[in-house]
């Protein structure tokens, strides 16, 4: 017997809030209804909500979580909508304002920079918290994003004096030889999707001031070897491409003050057969360290263009293993 269809009306605690809430002619009302299953018809400043229980109550939290990120002065976009209703339905007791109002940092182009996912939020929280942070997951999922947010805003608060950003030059066991040009020309393009995190989260000039500076620094991997790197904030990004005997060396140059991030997806391993992953290796070494944190991303935790997430799925579903 099918559950019978419930009504319970919805009216914002602030009446002037219920236009940003409910949307231009309905915009967000009608996101909601296909991101739920629950109908929904407005009038006024409150809202009919209809539909079985679970349906309806789930909703119902979306929309008043919602309206908290308004109150708490956040500009809502459909895209947040959908995070949203996502985070619920992992966690209905969720706390959307403690998420999404977690500004890290506000780039040079106006953007507030703030976790989208449960995953992020713990993300962030790893990163203030412990000196060694693991960010593991597919592409999308803000790793290396966040991380570099991270490091401009402790750099900004003078709680880091510079940033390190690493990244394994050549998948293959960083052989730059039979590349053409001079050294800076052969690993540039490896490190390419560091400088474009860098300018989107600051102003490109003032990027590059502080890379003359050597306030930051961006090298491939095989430039870590023999320093001690204090009062840093390191990020190592695409670690599933490091050997044991790298990952090993690149943790043991965390020197006093610093703390480091290291990002990868272990799926994406291009190692030559019969080379083992530090990455992989690290998640098992160090699971019981203190100080140590791994944080774990899922295709749930994709936040680029809606159609990543489904291609993510898709290629999870469709590849063995």
């Amino acid at each position: 017997m099918d559950e019978p269809i419930q009504r319970q009306a919805f009216t914002p605690e602030d009446p002037k809030l219920a236009h940003a809430l409910f949307g231009q002619q309905d915009r967000h009302l009608r996101q909601i209804e296909r991101l739920t299953g629950v109908r929904i018809s407005s009038k006024g400043t409150s809202a009919l909500l209809s539909g079985p229980d679970e349906v309806r109550e789930h909703a119902l939290r979306l929309l008043t979580g919602l309206e908290r990120l308004l109150k708490g002065g956040f500009p809502l976009r459909p895209t947040d909508i959908e995070y949203a209703d996502r985070i619920l339905r992992m966690d209905a007791t969720a706390d959307l304002a403690s998420i999404f109002l977690d500004t890290v940092i506000v780039s040079s182009r106006n953007k507030s920079i703030a976790p989208k996912t449960i995953a992020q939020k713990a993300y962030l929280d790893a990163m203030r918290g412990c000196d060694v942070v693991f960010g593991l997951g597919p592409a999308g999922t803000g790793k290396t994003y966040l991380a570099m947010a991270m490091a401009v805003a402790m750099l900004k608060k003078k709680e880091v004096s510079r940033i390190i950003l690493v990244r394994p030059a050549v998948e293959a066991g960083e052989k730059l030889g039979f590349l053409p040009g001079d050294l800076a020309e052969k690993v540039n393009p490896y490190l390419r999707p560091l400088y474009d995190a860098l300018y989107d989260l600051m102003d490109v000039d003032r990027g590059q001031a502080l890379i003359d500076h050597g306030v930051i620094e961006v090298a491939p991997l095989a430039f870590m070897r023999g320093r001690t790197l204090n009062d840093a904030f390191i990020i190592l990004d695409e670690a599933q491409n490091t050997t044991t005997e790298q990952m090993k060396m690149f943790l043991t140059r965390l020197g006093f003050g610093s703390r480091a991030v290291i990002t990868g997806d272990v799926t994406q391993i291009d190692l030559p057969t019969g080379r083992a992953s530090g990455l992989v290796q690290a998640t098992e070494v160090l699971a019981r360290v203190e100080g140590v944190r791994f944080i774990r991303f899922s295709d749930m935790d994709v936040v680029r263009h809606p159609i990543v997430q489904a291609i993510v799925r898709a290629y999870d579903s469709h590849l063995p293993g």
